[in-house]
């Protein structure tokens, strides 16, 4: 990489270090200690790429994985260590299977993510576990750097003779921060458990999360749906025990090679029912690509919600297969059609006609409200008005004659006008470009058929009026 027109390197590996290289060296310098070094390149955005890749992968391991730039990861293994028989052997199996894929790594375990961190770069080869309360011992020996401390920062502290991180736990806190500044206070703090330290993970810890592991990779799509079922009993399951629903679901199923295939469902109202769940996930699968073989498969619940036993009265079970029933109707379609596809019209006070409807989930309660009964409505609103010809007296009446689709329409009746101005505290109408006023009429023609016309702007001598057809009915 290039630090101010100066190339330096950014990685090196093992034989490399060996020789006496180090990340952030002069090119120039690296070459001259090795002669005929070999070098590639640095792609930052690549290596971040990799590094996202690497987290998704990640999730069959845990459901909350931070990534850690340039070529770190935080697990959270909370609660989980215990599916791998601890965390000794999830560490070893972690590492064997990044290293089949060509990846070397080390693990450690400790009680926060700053020991972690700290026992992973400086203290350890292979796999370290710091047992509870034991991060104060194993990290005294440890430089100063792994406070994840800035390169200057550090190098001020060891100047000092303050070589290791015990030197500095003894030392009073106030002479530190007056000395180097909060952030050593904080970083010594976090990593001894003192202060919190919030990690950001790529995905948001769900705590309603299940997975299914295999002895034998699976591929065959009976297998598949076999699979989705019991994962889905888990979770459920586990729903069920707490009186809890969820809206929605997605399903992992992990690769061999590191893939992640996901899929997801949506429900219309709160839910955790094995058999609709899975009913659902079944049209679904066709999309999977098992490759060499699905290894774990994960489900996740979505915005969860109280779904607590409720015992109906006998007069009520009418309605309520009836609401179930349409609700299946609603996932059917939204899983099928899209989330965006299906929704359900609500009136929003807005006296602007574009804005007077909004979409709405299709199984939510229903809105307090309405449309001014005074104000009436066209049955039909179009998504943009279309320009029509008028034959009209002016300034405020309305037209005589228009044409509309190459057809011709003789006006027998008509009521208004209705003037509307836009909103003033917001962004003038949408659709086609429309002056700030409008003055509505409902026409009625001589078949019968009503049409809802507008006048664009405020009549003037200068400028000839120009029309609208906004709606029908």
């Amino acid at each position: 990489m290039a630090d101010r027109g100066v190339r330096r390197l950014s990685a090196v590996d093992d034989q490399a270090a060996a020789l006496g290289l180090f990340v952030g060296q002069k090119a120039t310098d690296a070459a001259a200690l090795v002669p005929g070094l070999a070098t590639a390149q640095a792609d930052p955005a690549a290596d971040q790429a990799a590094l996202e890749a690497l987290c998704d992968w990640c999730v069959r391991f845990s459901p909350a994985v931070a990534i850690d730039p340039p070529d770190g990861l935080f697990l959270d293994i909370t609660g989980v260590a215990h599916l791998w028989g601890g965390e000794r052997a999830m560490a070893q199996d972690l590492l064997s299977r990044l290293a089949v894929n060509g990846l070397s790594a080390r693990a450690a375990a400790a009680g926060t993510p700053g020991a972690a961190w700290a026992l992973v770069r400086h203290a350890c080869s292979g796999v370290t576990i710091a047992p509870p309360g034991r991060e104060t011992a194993l990290l005294a020996p440890l430089p100063v750097c792994a406070l994840r401390l800035l390169p200057q920062t550090a190098a001020q502290i060891a100047r000092l003779g303050l070589t290791t991180i015990g030197h500095l736990e003894n030392l009073p806190r106030g002479e530190l921060t007056r000395r180097f500044g909060p952030e050593v206070v904080r970083r010594l703090d976090q990593a001894m458990g003192l202060a919190e330290e919030a990690l950001v993970f790529r995905r948001p810890p769900n705590p309603w999360f299940a997975r299914r592991a295999f002895a034998d990779p699976i591929s065959a799509p009976e297998d598949l749906a076999r699979a989705a079922a019991e994962v889905a009993g888990i979770l459920c399951a586990r729903l069920e025990a707490a009186d809890r629903g969820a809206r929605g679901f997605e399903l992992g199923f992990h690769r061999l090679d590191g893939r992640i295939e996901r899929l997801a469902i949506g429900l219309a109202l709160p839910g955790r029912d094995v058999s609709k769940i899975v009913r659902l996930f079944l049209p679904l699968l066709e999309r999977v690509d098992p490759g060499f073989g699905i290894e774990v498969v994960t489900l996740a619940a979505q915005e969860t919600a109280p779904l607590p036993p409720h015992q109906q009265r006998l007069d009520e079970d009418r309605d309520a297969a009836s609401k179930e029933g349409l609700a299946q109707l609603v996932d059917r379609l939204s899983n099928r059609l899209g989330e965006t596809q299906v929704w359900r019209d609500q009136a929003f006070p807005s006296h602007v006609p574009e804005r007077a409807v909004i979409r709405r989930p299709p199984m939510s309660p229903p809105g307090e409200g309405g449309w001014d009964v005074e104000r009436p409505r066209p049955l039909r609103l179009f998504r943009r008005p279309e320009p029509i010809e008028t034959v009209a007296p002016i300034p405020d009446d309305p037209p005589l004659l228009f044409r509309w689709r190459g057809a011709a329409h003789k006006v027998r009746r008509a009521e208004g006008p209705e003037r509307l101005a836009r909103e003033w505290w917001r962004r003038p109408f949408e659709g086609a470009r429309l002056a700030e006023v409008r003055d509505y009429y409902r026409v009625e023609d001589e078949t019968g058929a009503r049409f809802w016309l507008f006048r664009e702007g405020l009549f003037s001598a200068e400028t000839p009026p120009k029309w609208w057809l906004h709606g029908l009915g």
